[in-house]
Formats: C-alpha cells, sequence, structure tokens
C-alpha cells in the first residue's frame, strides 16, 4: 500500500487513537490507586466501591454519547474500565446464584464488570448468608421477573436478614436449549430452574411435549448435570453456560416472550446516598382492620409519591398475617419521601426500611 492510501491512512489512525486510549487507561487506574491511598489515610479504605457514584458515571457516559457505539455498548466499554480500575483499590468479592454460567452470575458482570471474584452458592439463602458473615462483599440475588412475577425465597429472605439493598440489575434473559448432541429429535428429559420451565411453558409444549421437566436450582447447575451425564437430556440455560460446559445450542431464544427480562438486586452492609435517579424498598404490615392497606398507602398519594411495586407474602409470624413489600420512585433522603417514612414508622404493625440504590443503568 502507498503511505497516501486512504485505507492505510484509517488504519494509522486507529493505532495513534488506540495509544492515546491506553495511555489515559493507565492514567485513570493510577489515579484509582492514588484514590485507595487517600481513603486508607482517612481511615475509609476498606469498601472503595460506591453505588451512587458509579451509577452517576455511567448515567453521565450514556448522556454524553453520540454514536455510532449504542449506549449499552459505550456504556459495557466504561463499565469494564471501571471494574478494571476499581479491582487495583481493592478487589470486590460477590456471591451469586451458581454454578458457573447462570443468569445471575451474568447479572453480577453487568452491574460490576468482569474484575471481581464471584462467589458461587448452591441457593439464594446462602448468598445472604455469605454476604452478613462478611465472606463477600456483595451478592446478588434475583427478585422478579417480567413474565413469571417475583420470587418469592428472594422476598422471604429480606424479613430477617440484616443485609441492604445496594443496587439493581435489569438483564434481558434469552433461553437456550441445550445438549451435547445437535438434534431435538430423542431428547426425553429437559432440566432447568422452575422459573425457567415457565419461561418457556409454550414452546415445550409444542416441541418436547413428552419430555419430563426436571426442576433444579439453577440454570447453570442444569447444565453442568447434562454436560456430566449426557444422553438423551437438555438443559434450558444461556449462552454463557454453553460455552462453559462445552454443550450445542440445539434450539435459540425459546422463551416465550421475547422482550423477557429478569430483574436482580445488589445487597451489601451499606447505606448508598443519592445518585440522582433512585429507587427505595420498604417492608410494611398493616393492622389487620377494614381499611387498614388504604390508610397504609394514602400517605404516598398525599404527598404525590410514587409507587412502582407492591407485593404480599406471609410474614410468618401468624397465620393469615402479611408483609407488604412496596417499592417507591425516590431515595429515602428526599425531603417528601423523608416525611412519609417518618410518619408511617409509628403508624403502621411492622416497618423494615430495606435500602435507598440507584436505578438500573440500562
Amino acid at each position: 500500500m502507498s503511505a497516501d492510501d486512504p485505507l492505510q491512512q484509517a488504519r494509522e489512525r486507529i493505532d495513534a487513537l488506540d495509544v492515546q486510549l491506553q495511555s489515559l487507561i493507565s492514567e485513570r487506574a493510577l489515579i484509582a490507586q492514588q484514590v485507595a491511598r487517600i481513603k486508607a489515610d482517612m481511615g475509609d479504605g476498606k469498601d472503595c466501591y460506591r453505588p451512587s457514584r458509579e451509577a452517576e458515571v455511567l448515567r453521565r457516559v450514556r448522556e454524553r454519547n453520540g454514536g455510532p457505539l449504542t449506549g449499552d455498548e459505550i456504556v459495557r466499554v466504561m463499565r469494564e474500565i471501571m471494574s478494571a480500575c476499581l479491582s487495583l483499590e481493592s478487589p470486590l468479592e460477590v456471591a451469586y446464584l451458581g454454578p458457573e454460567g447462570t443468569y445471575t452470575q451474568a447479572a453480577v458482570y453487568k452491574h460490576f464488570g468482569k474484575a471481581v471474584h464471584p462467589r458461587p452458592m448452591a441457593a439464594i439463602n446462602e448468598i445472604f448468608r455469605d454476604v452478613e458473615a462478611g465472606n463477600a462483599d456483595y451478592g446478588v440475588v434475583p427478585v422478579e421477573n417480567s413474565t413469571e412475577g417475583v420470587v418469592n425465597h428472594t422476598l422471604d429472605m429480606f424479613g430477617t436478614s440484616k443485609l441492604m439493598i445496594c443496587g439493581e440489575v435489569s438483564l434481558p434473559v434469552h433461553h437456550h436449549l441445550l445438549a451435547q448432541g445437535e438434534a431435538l429429535d430423542g431428547i426425553t428429559e429437559v432440566y432447568a430452574h422452575s422459573q425457567s420451565f415457565a419461561q418457556c411453558r409454550q414452546w415445550l409444549d409444542r416441541k418436547l411435549p413428552q419430555a419430563e421437566r426436571n426442576v433444579v436450582s439453577s440454570n447453570g447447575e442444569a447444565a453442568r448435570l447434562v454436560a456430566e451425564q449426557g444422553g438423551p437430556r437438555a438443559a434450558i440455560a444461556g449462552k454463557p453456560a454453553a460455552e462453559r460446559y462445552g454443550l450445542r445450542i440445539v434450539s435459540a431464544n425459546i422463551e416465550d416472550d421475547p422482550d423477557n427480562t429478569t430483574r436482580f438486586l445488589v445487597i451489601g452492609r451499606q447505606l448508598v446516598p443519592p445518585s440522582g435517579n433512585d429507587m427505595t424498598t420498604i417492608l410494611l404490615s398493616s393492622h389487620n382492620r377494614p381499611g387498614a392497606l388504604y390508610d397504609l398507602l394514602r400517605p404516598f398519594s398525599d404527598a404525590g409519591v410514587n409507587l412502582t411495586r407492591i407485593e404480599s407474602r406471609p410474614s410468618r409470624r401468624a397465620n393469615w398475617d402479611y408483609n407488604f413489600f412496596v417499592d417507591i420512585e425516590g431515595h429515602a433522603e428526599d425531603p417528601g419521601i423523608a416525611a412519609v417514612l417518618a410518619d408511617m414508622q409509628g403508624s403502621v404493625a411492622f416497618y423494615k426500611f430495606l435500602g435507598s440504590y440507584p436505578r438500573a443503568v440500562t
């Protein structure tokens, strides 16, 4: 190629930009190390991760994006740079529903980046215990799906745990049928989490009506079992599970709803300051009398506070006694919300603040 060849010039320009980018990333990493030393001198060096700060940075990244990369793509690139820099300060231990290859692990990487130390747990209650014991800095747990609703086990754990909600992750979920072979014919058993079976019910009824459906603790576990046992077995899981366990994708995107999305919560031990775009979650129980639920919710309406979700679960304190999980738009330090929450604590049968946290940066 000649020196004035347009393609060669474009490649040389890319090479020069790569040098600049690498230099700037290295400079950012050095400043991150400096921040860690400053925090240590101030006696605040144990946990360098700040959910509100990171959410604010990522929102600004999306807002100033001018293309041609999409907002999701540029946020993902910046997320990994931030994750790598944070690991120089203090590598995070993050517990999740394992084994490797689950959607919960994908949510960990989406929220924290891949420069963390993931800790796979066998069950949701073990994630809570791991964080409570201090073995993990944070945990990530599924809380609701756009098709099948709430994950009851997660809600029930908040009733007794001292952990706080520190963040949320919204993850599009695409289910694949995985097996050692490539043929759909001959599959007699399918392994999956109960929620995945529910999210793929119509496809399974149509394509594999005679196959036995075996419920396991996670989709990663389903893929691991199929990889280990082989034969006429298949698993419902995501692409990372196929790659991790060496399985083939027999049928892709078998979920009944193409917009299938799961919401995850990040749990930890810290209170999170306002980020400018937050959610608050509280746990309530009303007195058992006529109009009690109306009286419970009316103060929010009177104050112009928007509730985005309310779920009921048995309280386990007595028969037919219920807790209400309420998601509120805004932060508990916002004046209007703070006033409502302060007044409410003296008028309800039970009150528990579960946390204010940045909304998911999608």
